[in-house]
C-alpha cells in the first residue's frame, strides 16, 4: 500500500496539506520543513510502533467558550487534546477521538470537513518525536467531562488564558485561531 515513493492516499493527503501550510514563524518553517523530511522517509508514518518519529493528531477545540485545553498527566503541562493515530484512523480522526475522550465534550469538525490549522514537531519525551496536526474542532458548549483515565484537570480558556499557559509549540497555534485571515481562523469565542 505504500513504499518509499508513493505512500498511502492518507500520508499523501496529509503531505498536501503541509505543503500548503504557510509558515508564520522559525518555529513553524522548522516544523514544516522536519515534517515533509519524515513524510519522505517514513514507510508508515501514523504507526507509532514503526518508528520513534511518527505523525499524531490534536484538536484545537473551540467554542462559544473560547478553548478547551487540558494539563497533561505526566508533563504537567496545558496542552491541547491530541494523541497517536489508531489503526484505521488518519490524523484528522485521531483528533476527533482524542478530543472526545480527553474533553469528554461532544466535538465535530467544521462544515465543510476537516481542517488542519497547524503543525508542529517536538520531542515528546527522549527520542520518541511527534510530527503533530492540528485540527480545527467545535466544541459543544458544555463542561468537560473527560474519560476515566484520562486527566480530569480540563477546562475553557479564554484566548487571554490560553496564552498566558500555552507552552511555545501552542502559541503560534493560538495566534493562528484567534487572528485569521486564513480559512478557519479567526475564531471569535462568545
Amino acid at each position: 500500500m505504500s513504499s518509499r515513493t508513493g505512500r498511502s492516499s492518507a500520508g499523501g493527503v496529509l503531505r498536501s496539506q503541509v505543503e500548503a501550510f504557510v509558515p508564520r514563524s522559525e518555529r513553524e518553517v522548522e516544523s514544516k520543513r522536519r515534517m515533509l523530511s519524515e513524510l519522505s522517509r517514513l514507510d508508515q508514518p501514523f504507526d507509532q510502533a514503526a518508528d520513534e518519529v511518527h505523525v499524531t493528531g490534536s484538536a484545537l477545540v473551540v467554542g462559544r467558550r473560547g478553548l478547551v485545553l487540558h494539563r497533561h498527566r505526566r508533563l504537567g503541562i496545558w496542552l491541547q487534546p491530541g494523541g497517536h493515530i489508531e489503526a484505521g484512523e488518519g490524523p484528522a480522526q485521531a483528533a476527533l477521538r482524542e478530543a472526545a475522550e480527553e474533553t469528554g465534550i461532544e466535538v465535530a469538525h467544521p462544515p465543510g470537513g476537516p481542517r488542519l490549522v497547524h503543525i508542529d514537531v517536538h520531542e515528546a519525551y527522549a527520542g520518541h518525536v511527534h510530527l503533530d496536526t492540528r485540527y480545527l474542532l467545535i466544541g459543544a458548549d458544555h463542561d468537560p467531562a473527560p474519560a476515566v483515565g484520562e486527566s480530569q484537570d480540563v477546562r475553557w480558556f479564554s484566548p487571554a488564558e490560553a496564552a498566558a499557559v500555552a507552552d511555545p509549540g501552542l502559541i503560534d497555534a493560538l495566534d493562528r485561531l484567534w487572528a485569521g485571515p486564513v480559512p478557519g481562523e479567526g475564531i471569535t469565542p462568545g
